[in-house]
């Protein structure tokens, strides 16, 4: 599934609770204006075929990621399944990891980010802010630079809040645009996807409480196979 042209869901995981599922890029999490085909519409087609379904099919939607960016995330079957993995998620007990390709790179190879995030609805745009501004979210993550090559980085983000484009918003703000960010300030990748990818996510089964962990290998196409990403990962490049 590429650039909108999204028929099947690639399922990682699914059992009676949940369904762990990889969104491509430029696919929305739920359905918007656009009328696009978004993840939550395709699974739940998904599962009326699969089980032969008649009528609505339950779906919890536990977390989102913005549309340009690819990568995994997890569904909820059932009501309870979802009000446990959204506590989770209100606890920061989950654990997000991105991998991102950046213009420039932060002044230090690894450190927190810490600021406040304001968003213009209207213009679908978020800018930091002070933290006195009504309705400015404090915005924190973590990163580490895994890699450099000619004035990109391959940098590892992980989210401990989870702010509408926190990671391009930030990463920008510290020196280090993602590629083909245009939105946000990038002077290269224009018309390519957004180097952008939600590559790990680990959390408690809401059911059983067994820790679950699911890693993705990035898109098969530059500039992410400019860099030695099965290095830093321990997830092994697909062949082909």
């Amino acid at each position: 599934m590429s650039n909108n042209q999204h028929e099947e869901p690639i399922i990682l995981h699914e059992d009676n609770h949940i369904i762990v599922a990889l969104k491509p890029n430029n696919a929305p999490s739920q359905e918007d204006s656009t009328g696009d085909k978004d993840m939550l519409s395709l699974i739940k087609d998904y599962l009326k075929t699969k089980y032969d379904k008649q009528g609505n099919v339950f779906l919890g939607l536990v977390h989102r990621l913005d549309r340009p960016t690819g990568g995994v995330m997890v569904f909820a079957k059932t009501s309870k399944a979802a009000a446990r993995l959204s506590e989770q998620m209100r606890n920061k007990e989950i654990e997000k990891k991105y991998l991102c390709i950046t213009q420039g790179r932060p002044r230090d190879a690894r450190g927190r980010l810490i600021n406040y995030l304001e968003k213009d609805e209207k213009n679908n745009r978020v800018r930091i802010a002070p933290a006195t501004n009504v309705g400015a979210k404090e915005a924190v993550l973590d990163y580490i630079v895994c890699e450099e090559d000619a004035g990109m980085a391959l940098v590892e983000v992980n989210l401990i809040t989870g702010r509408p484009h926190q990671a391009r918003v930030q990463m920008a703000n510290a020196g280090a645009i993602i590629y083909g960010d245009i939105k946000y300030g990038a002077s290269i990748g224009r018309g390519h996807n957004l180097a952008l990818f939600a590559y790990h996510l680990r959390f408690k089964h809401p059911t059983t409480g067994d820790m679950l962990s699911f890693k993705v290998f990035p898109p098969e196409y530059r500039p992410w196979t400019d860099f030695n990403i099965a290095k830093f990962i321990n997830v092994v490049r697909p062949e082909g």
